[in-house]
């Protein structure tokens, strides 16, 4: 494991997590190479705040994806698009 450069004592500054913050998107999204990786973690590992952020990130990633993959029920859809109809002829009658 390499040495890390920074200290724990050190209180990273807003602008430092802002950055991380953006950063942390891409390091969901698997997007960033190795070394910024290991960056990342290093700083979630000394900055809880922001480790915070990613886990709150990381569950709202993991219940939208798993929302997606869910089909509405079929009566839930009928009467949504009989809905939809139902403003579009109000529409057209203006």
């Amino acid at each position: 494991m390499t040495e890390h450069t920074h200290h724990h004592d050190h209180d990273p500054s807003e602008s430092e997590c802002a950055d991380f913050l953006e950063r942390i998107v891409y390091f969901l999204d698997n997007e960033l190479d190795e070394a910024d990786c290991a960056v990342v973690r290093m700083h979630l590992d000394t900055c809880n705040p922001c480790l915070e952020k990613y886990d709150l990130q990381r569950t709202v990633k993991s219940i939208v994806a798993r929302s997606c993959s869910e089909s509405a029920p079929e009566d839930l859809r009928a009467r949504v698009m009989m809905r939809v109809r139902e403003v579009q002829i109000r529409i057209s009658e203006t």
